[in-house]
């Protein structure tokens, strides 16, 4: 944020306008302000409609300027903020648990230094969904079946990509079914039924008012070229953008994407976390890579699925400090630059 300040002063524009009103923040602030039903027309016949939003942050941004003096973007700032803190924290309970402090440590560090982390300081939805579905993914593996259904509840209505949390909820209950063999308590059902509650009942709502009602949410996503085609769009995205010159951020989600689906194998096959942690980073995963549209906001969709950083703070707690340093001085660097880059030179939605 400090590297994106002086940046932002030198080529004279305000860092809290970047942070705040860039991209899906104004979205984000308009709902918050005057509730769902602004609608953009495209000259070329794309219906863009802010249904797409999802309703948990936008609610809080509402919240946040009811009871304090602020404005949307800066309520949205507060929200994202300690948002990011709170994830933090449950990230590193999870590693602390899993593998250790040292491996804690650093699976916070890398998650923080990821090129496109900047996000964690916008007015997105990024760092509240993480935060919820770590520390959900905490409950699960600390036997708290009622925390972890309620908080990936919420997490299904903070992004659409929050159904990840609520289908590792899902899986930890079929496997705790299993194992007792068709008997297991009350509280396992209830955290079961609760999980996808969020992104169900949003799903539904907003088709009940499109008179589609299954249909009617992904209705609303197509109009932004979002749909998942198994990763067809992407593929012929990225055969068109190798085929001439392309701009800088394609070619970095490219790469970013790629580095992600490598990390799940490992995580997959060297790691081998528990099962919720695993159907949460996998349904991560298959959403990025399997989604078309927004080719580049990939990387973004990724920054919830911090278990793919596992591997990396495995091997860097068992390198030597000075390759240690070296690769985490490296990340920081691409990381302040990739920031800088996205906010004010990028001509593309991060």
């Amino acid at each position: 944020m400090l590297v994106l300040a002086a940046w932002s002063w030198h080529v004279g524009r305000s860092p809290r306008a970047l942070l705040a009103q860039s991209w899906d923040s104004d979205w984000y602030t308009r709902i918050a302000a005057h509730g769902y039903g602004h609608t953009l027309h495209w000259p070329d016949g794309v219906v863009q409609s802010d249904l797409a939003f999802f309703p948990l942050y936008p609610a809080l941004i509402r919240a946040v300027t009811t009871v304090l003096p602020v404005e949307g973007g800066t309520a949205g700032l507060l929200l994202s903020w300690l948002s990011a803190g709170v994830a933090a924290w449950g990230i590193y309970l999870i590693g602390e648990r899993l593998y250790g402090r040292p491996t804690a440590v650093l699976l916070v560090l890398l998650w923080g230094l990821l090129p496109h982390s900047i996000v964690l300081s916008m007015a997105y939805t990024e760092p509240l969904m993480t935060a919820l579905s770590a520390w959900s993914l905490y409950a699960l593996l600390t036997g708290r079946w009622l925390w972890a259904g309620s908080l990936a509840a919420l997490a299904g209505l903070s992004r659409p990509n929050g159904v990840a949390i609520a289908a590792a909820v899902l899986a930890a209950a079929a496997y705790a079914l299993w194992r007792g063999r068709g008997r297991v308590g009350p509280r396992v059902w209830a955290g079961a039924c609760l999980a996808p509650a969020g992104w169900l009942s949003y799903l539904l709502w907003v088709g009940a008012g499109r008179g589609d009602l299954l249909g009617g949410y992904f209705a609303v996503q197509d109009g932004w070229t979002s749909r998942f085609d198994f990763g067809a769009g992407a593929l012929r995205f990225v055969r068109d953008m190798l085929r001439g010159p392309t701009q800088f951020g394609f070619g970095a989600a490219l790469l970013i994407t790629a580095a992600g689906v490598l990390l799940f194998a490992l995580l997959a096959l060297v790691e081998r976390p528990p099962l919720p942690v695993l159907v949460y980073t996998a349904v991560l995963v298959v959403i990025t890579v399997g989604g078309s549209g927004f080719f580049e906001s990939k990387p973004r969709f990724l920054l919830p699925a911090f278990p793919l950083l596992l591997p990396l703070a495995q091997a860097l707690t068992k390198a030597r400090p000075r390759a240690a340093i070296v690769v985490i001085a490296a990340l920081a660097g691409l990381s302040f630059s990739f920031g800088v880059y996205a906010l004010t030179f990028a001509r593309m939605a991060l």
